[in-house]
């Protein structure tokens, strides 16, 4: 789980949750990891604090 510090950020990240980047909208969408359901998008274009990025197939 992650905790607020107060100053602007999160020590770890969300539960359950990553997000992934859609270049077709260029927006950042975050996803539920257990059933795969997309729940938000950002409308700056920067990516959610405190969610894990979903791994794109070039690192292992």
């Amino acid at each position: 789980m992650a905790k607020n510090t107060g100053k602007g950020s999160r020590k770890g990240s969300v539960n359950d949750r990553s997000q992934t980047y859609n270049s077709k909208t260029e927006s950042w969408v975050k996803r539920n990891t257990e059933t795969g359901q997309f729940m938000d998008q950002k409308a700056d274009g920067k990516p959610f604090k405190g969610v894990a990025k979903e791994e794109d197939g070039r690192r292992r």
